[in-house]
């Protein structure tokens, strides 16, 4: 397993080997101890598994109280995975970070607490699982608006179409209205 560093402090693309042959693959997704050999050593408390059809877009989530560290990764399909620093505290402050991730590639997200994260469906549907460092608490559940202007996401959107968000994510105020942190 490698973590590679990303342009956002703290957020990494975690690889571990494919081993494919013609009955398919083999990815080892989760080793503790060798993640911690690489300098990760974040527990997890809880797994989250969503479906979504194409078009799908889901965040930007965080928690003001217990953030939430997560580590994601499409089972099924393919996603543009995002993470904005809500960080004051940090250069990189307002800054987003996003990849493609694909079912089977070996490839995760690590997006550390603080931060929010939202992924876009590229494939016809996706299944995500992602382990997170913090229990869910609703009444911290935040939203930031993805479409934030000051923010400025470049989803891979074709042209004239938009994404399929809850009614929730279609509210949710830009960066200069939401609770931030240090």
């Amino acid at each position: 397993m490698r973590l590679l560093p990303t342009t956002i402090d703290g957020v990494m693309l975690v690889e571990s080997r494919v081993i494919r042959d013609d009955r398919g693959f083999f990815n080892e997704v989760h080793h503790a101890e060798k993640l911690a050999a690489e300098g990760f050593t974040t527990q997890f408390v809880q797994d989250n598994h969503s479906r979504s059809a194409q078009h799908v877009l889901r965040g930007l989530h965080f928690q003001t109280k217990n953030p939430q560290g997560k580590l994601v990764r499409p089972v099924t399909g393919a996603i543009f995975d995002v993470a904005v620093d809500l960080r004051r505290s940090s250069p990189t402050f307002g800054r987003w970070y996003g990849t493609t991730l694909e079912a089977g590639d070996g490839r995760q997200l690590w997006i550390p607490p603080g931060l929010a994260h939202g992924f876009l469906v590229l494939s016809d549907n996706a299944d995500v699982m992602y382990k997170c460092s913090e229990v869910y608490d609703l009444a911290s559940d935040s939203v930031l608006a993805w479409y934030d202007p000051d923010v400025a996401i470049t989803w891979p959107l074709p042209p004239d179409v938009l994404p399929l968000l809850s009614p929730r994510d279609a509210a949710a105020p830009p960066l200069s209205k939401i609770p931030t942190f240090e």
